[in-house]
């Protein structure tokens, strides 16, 4: 059976732009060598289709994809606002497709080609409109991929509906999904709280505007250099909930390159593919523009300190002294809700249940979930304080932070 060839990838290009990997080359490798053989091609900017160039990118090789397929609006006539000006609407050649099976058949090539390249804790956001955001995610489902949010971007500048037919059009939705139902994945729940004013922070976004400003990029003629930019805001939200310092993201449709701007300035790698060669050139200046500050791990790491602090036991702390047995327990600084410490780790309620901690939490919730660290309190010298605290106390005078370094 005959092997299916590519061409050998070309030198960096001035703009850091890798030209069309299939074009004007006599030199030929396997695929399958092609995929074992190329590292991944950081910060750059891919000339080309990314059905293609993805099949040759090693697998599970990207931490997270944030991709805004064209919506395919379906728009067949030109519009105007009430005083007869010509609305720039998203009419790009880009953005056409001869039918909604050829629009299907599209979504489901460039979902396969990121599903192969996605690690199995990665995960891809996709953004879209009533025109094709629920095709999208029905092929997503078919392809194996488990939806984890969908997100409303409410716009607090929307285009009005000019003819008064509909409502106006005021929001887009994003897809967050991971690579299979069990899958684990990036998710920094502090740091979203914390953008939200100390806040879990809600699948409506509400205070991001389209690009515009000095946002907003313009061609040489002033007007919009392109149809569908996206707010660095959106993206700062996608990027910095979803991934780490150091962990590559990749944007199959790269357009006017915010994903790479903001991707640059959180300290993570970035690799665009896009088939316009102006938006290359528009993207790639706006990305060199950005002047991102020094990487400080201290700085721009925003991991939740539970998930990356050193384990500790409850029963450690009973060991230890810092909790006695027969000690009382106040749930959610309520004292009519008490538990007594027993000398094997568990705790006993008023009503004779014992358990975990978190089980025992638990049982005063009707058994909904319950972080025992956070809910249960105990008197000490200084007041009433929670097990988390007690807990951080003893990591601290015990060294265990310094032993996870070392």
């Amino acid at each position: 059976m005959e092997q299916t060839k590519v061409a050998a990838q070309p030198t960096a290009q001035p703009l850091g732009i890798v030209k069309n990997l299939y074009e004007d080359s006599k030199r030929f490798i396997t695929l399958s060598q092609r995929r074992k053989s190329m590292l991944l091609p950081l910060n750059q900017i891919l000339e080309g289709d990314c059905i293609d160039i993805l099949q040759t990118f090693p697998e599970k090789s990207i931490d997270l994809i944030f991709a805004d397929p064209p919506y395919n609006l379906q728009l067949q006539n030109e519009l105007h606002r009430p005083n007869m000006t010509k609305v720039d609407a998203v009419d790009d050649p880009w953005d056409k497709f001869a039918s909604l099976q050829a629009y299907d058949q599209f979504t489901r090539q460039w979902l396969e080609a990121c599903k192969r390249v996605l690690k199995p804790t990665g995960t891809i956001w996709v953004i879209g409109t009533y025109h094709n955001i629920f095709r999208v995610g029905a092929i997503l489902q078919d392809l194996g991929f488990w939806i984890l949010n969908d997100v409303v971007w409410i716009k607090t500048n929307p285009m009005p509906n000019f003819r008064g037919v509909r409502f106006t059009n005021a929001h887009e939705t994003l897809i967050w999904a991971s690579t299979g139902k069990s899958a684990k994945y990036t998710f920094n729940h502090q740091a979203m709280k914390a953008l939200n004013e100390g806040k879990q922070m809600r699948s409506d976004w509400w205070l991001l505007s389209s690009a515009s400003g000095a946002e907003r990029v313009k061609d040489e003629k002033g007007d919009k250099a392109h149809s569908t930019q996206k707010p660095e805001a959106l993206l700062y939200r996608v990027i910095l909930s979803s991934s780490n310092p150091g962990d590559v993201v990749l944007d199959p449709f790269f357009g006017s390159g915010t994903t790479g701007v903001v991707a640059k300035r959180l300290h993570r790698h970035w690799i665009g593919i896009e088939k316009e060669k102006k938006y290359i050139e528009i993207a790639q200046r706006r990305i060199d523009a950005v002047q991102a500050a020094p990487f400080d791990p201290a700085t721009f790491n925003v991991k939740s300190k539970a998930k990356t602090a050193p384990k500790v036991a409850f029963s450690a702390l009973v060991e230890s002294g810092y909790l006695q047995a027969g000690q009382k327990l106040f749930f959610g600084k309520d004292q009519t809700k008490v538990a007594t410490i027993k000398p094997d780790g568990r705790i006993r309620t008023a009503d004779g249940f014992e358990g975990s901690i978190h089980q025992a939490g638990s049982h005063l919730m009707n058994d909904a979930p319950c972080n025992g660290w956070e809910h249960w309190y105990v008197q000490m010298d200084n007041g009433i304080v929670s097990l988390s605290e007690v807990r951080e106390k003893f990591r601290l005078e015990k060294g265990l932070y310094e032993e996870r370094s070392s």
